[in-house]
């Protein structure tokens, strides 16, 4: 079996964001880390790959910087990492990110594809059904579990307060959430490894079957008319009152507010 993770290289939000002129992030200024659902997805291969032997190929599109969470990969048990990077994928919104990477994987065998569901930068949860789309093969989001059977993988798919049993037949993709499973540490000896280990970098020529007016900023239909690191709140509504006041005042705002 031969598995493709597609991970993504993200702000650690907790340093805070900065932006370009253009509004797009500016990823080379800010820490990044592995995006928490597309490491829940690694995972997962990573134990089909313990349990089928399968080969663990992962893809992130990104700046050079991105080569880490490669390495974070591989060092976790992941068996080869493609980065694909050019200055003319810059600026992708989803449509533009899906042509890139479904552009890249198919120069690629596999059977499975497993994403995150969603990217903590953008919250779309876009990008891998629209990969699967531009393959044509068929996908299932919002995995927490997973299985395989023969020539097809068995999903449970969250759904409200249940979930849903899915099938589908090999090739497919499918959307991991970060509740799917608690990611296993690096290892020294997989670190060790991993920087061993030659990292594969792809450019737009790479890429098969895309056109040029589909990537980066210029291909991206998505405009952003404003972006900002915070949202500022108003001062609220300040009074001074005794504390017999104090309690009526809290209470009967309670009450429009339906709280109590």
């Amino acid at each position: 079996m031969k598995i493709v993770v597609c991970i993504k290289q993200v702000p650690d939000t907790k340093g805070g964001v900065k932006f370009n002129p253009d509004g797009t992030l500016d990823r080379g200024a800010m820490l990044a880390i592995m995006n928490p659902d597309d490491k829940a997805g690694l995972e997962a291969a990573l134990r089909l790959k313990d349990e089928y032997g399968a080969e663990v190929t992962v893809v992130t599109m990104g700046l050079p910087k991105a080569e880490e969470v490669l390495r974070e990969a591989m060092a976790m048990g992941a068996d080869n990492g493609i980065l694909v990077t050019d200055r003319v994928l810059g600026g992708a919104d989803t449509w533009a990110t899906s042509t890139t990477i479904a552009g890249a994987i198919r120069n690629l065998d596999y059977d499975l594809i497993i994403t995150g569901r969603q990217a903590i930068d953008g919250d779309t949860a876009q990008v891998g059904p629209q990969i699967s789309e531009h393959l044509d093969i068929p996908v299932i989001s919002y995995a927490q579990n997973i299985k395989i059977d023969g020539d097809s993988v068995v999903v449970e798919r969250q759904y409200e307060d249940r979930y849903h049993v899915v099938k589908a037949k090999m090739p497919c993709l499918i959307t991991a959430l970060s509740e799917l499973n608690e990611p296993r540490y690096m290892t020294p000896g997989g670190i060790f490894d991993a920087y061993q280990k030659e990292i594969t970098v792809w450019g737009r020529a790479d890429l098969k079957d895309v056109d040029d007016s589909n990537l980066g900023l210029k291909g991206s239909p998505t405009k952003i008319a404003k972006a900002s690191d915070k949202v500022r709140k108003g001062a609220g509504e300040k009074v001074t009152l005794d504390p017999d006041e104090s309690v009526s005042y809290i209470v009967d705002k309670l009450k429009v507010k339906h709280v109590i």
